[in-house]
């Protein structure tokens, strides 16, 4: 069965029906008791020619006085980012990523980085998830995708712009220790199967990023979300847990007075645990919102 764990970081209702006056897009409205809360997926890089973004986006943000991430993006230090994937993702002295793998399922691996032109030796010094993000970002900059023009960043350099408030469910090393704490047979999976995939990702990413601009949540669900699903101890780490962790603060903010636009990764929308879904069966007014103009 062919996986798509390379695309769940890219991205961890409505179907394709047509509308009369647009379609859908991948974001829901959620009516607060006296605020307006938008829930956006995001998908974290995107090319130049997924610009300009879906104009409902953009009502969303001018609506907004409040922008939430899963990670506070203004407040980012670079440095100090690069020292914790230092502390964390790299291995001790004398061991590699052979030695973690195994010999079997290293040369598995060197096998199809061997494949894609990946030279799998430059990351003998990474543990297992550091490897696979770094396979991951290589692939897809190949494609032209970059996070630079994802929706995070596009939407902070707005609110950088303008003012508006930002702040984060999460912070960076919370989010590193989710790959860092994950077993070792899980991290040397989410490796491999990155490696494996790397064939079909231009073709699948053209297909994510239609469907996301599209909001067709059943391809996301029945595709990616399906396919995450079959990894239960990365599914339950990166998007399960993180999913009932943001609920409480999702409805805390449902209280307040101002509207909030919250981002996060498309994946974390869709499905029986997607954010939508839990909220819904919590008995909150939501619905998900559609392009008023045609792309």
């Amino acid at each position: 069965m062919k996986t798509r764990l390379l695309l769940m970081l890219v991205l961890a209702l409505a179907g394709q029906a047509a509308w009369a006056d647009g379609h859908p897009v991948t974001m829901w409205l959620v009516e607060g008791t006296q605020n307006r809360v938008y829930l956006l997926g995001s998908v974290h890089l995107l090319r130049e020619s997924d610009h300009p973004l879906p104009d409902v986006i953009e009502a969303a943000y001018q609506d907004a006085e409040n922008v939430v991430m899963e990670i506070d993006m203004d407040d980012i230090d670079p440095l100090a980012m690069q020292g914790l994937v230092n502390e964390l993702g790299l291995l001790p002295d004398g061991t590699s990523l052979e030695d973690v793998m195994g010999a079997a399922m290293y040369e598995e691996a060197a096998e199809a980085a061997e494949a894609i032109d990946i030279p799998l030796d430059m990351l003998g010094r990474s543990e297992p998830w550091l490897a696979a993000m770094t396979v991951e970002e290589m692939l897809l900059f190949r494609l032209g995708f970059n996070p630079m023009l994802g929706v995070e960043m596009h939407l902070t350099a707005q609110a950088t712009r303008d003012g508006k408030p930002i702040e984060g469910f999460e912070t960076v090393e919370e989010q590193l220790r989710f790959l860092d704490d994950l077993s070792p047979g899980a991290q040397n999976e989410m490796l491999l199967q990155t490696l494996k995939e790397s064939a079909e990702l231009a073709s699948l990413m053209d297909q994510v990023i239609d469907a996301w601009r599209r909001g067709d949540t059943a391809f996301l669900e029945e595709t990616l979300l399906a396919d995450m699903q079959q990894y239960e101890e990365l599914n339950r780490t990166l998007v399960v847990d993180r999913n009932h962790r943001w609920l409480d603060r999702i409805e805390e903010l449902l209280t307040h007075d101002d509207d909030y636009l919250i981002v996060v990764g498309a994946l974390h929308l869709v499905g029986e645990d997607g954010v939508p879904n839990l909220l819904e069966a919590n008995g909150a007014r939501i619905q998900q919102l559609q392009e008023t103009l045609q792309d």
